[in-house]
């Protein structure tokens, strides 16, 4: 058997080769920007960690705010300053708990409050302003006994 007809009756495992060579590369270039994506996202996460454990609370769960608030901030960072938002914030976390006609705002805690600014200072410095804006308007006081 000469070379070239042994190349040639084998053209299937070199094609093959080619198609799983490329299949690899691709795989592993997905694999790169998710291993990134979820570096960055672990980095943010223990950043505000630590800002969060700095300003009195405990330190949460970095595994769990990199898989809710991501690389961009997810939900607490999709215009935060807006009046819909703003209004769904207010009655959802500074309210009493109550559904229905017994649901009544409440003083807030000045420090629960300024978690939220924590959260947008390390995931989306640019919007802070918008936010520490609607967040001088609330009446905040120490609510909460430590």
């Amino acid at each position: 058997m000469s070379p070239t007809r042994f190349a040639s009756e084998h053209k299937w495992i070199y094609v093959g080769a080619i198609v799983l060579l490329v299949a690899l590369v691709v795989i592993g270039l997905i694999q790169y920007s998710s291993l990134r994506a979820t570096n960055e996202a672990q980095k943010k996460a223990n950043q505000l960690a630590g800002k969060l454990e700095d300003a009195g609370f405990p330190r949460p769960d970095t595994d769990t705010l990199a898989r809710a608030l991501g690389t961009d901030g997810g939900l607490a960072c999709e215009d935060p300053g807006s009046a819909l938002r703003s209004a769904l914030w207010k009655v959802g976390n500074l309210a009493n708990g109550a559904t229905g006609p017994g649901m009544r705002p409440v003083i807030a805690d000045t420090q629960v409050v300024a978690a939220e600014l924590l959260v947008v200072s390390v995931y989306c410095p640019d919007k802070l302003d918008d936010v520490q804006d609607d967040i001088d308007d609330l009446k905040t006081d120490d609510t909460v006994r430590r």
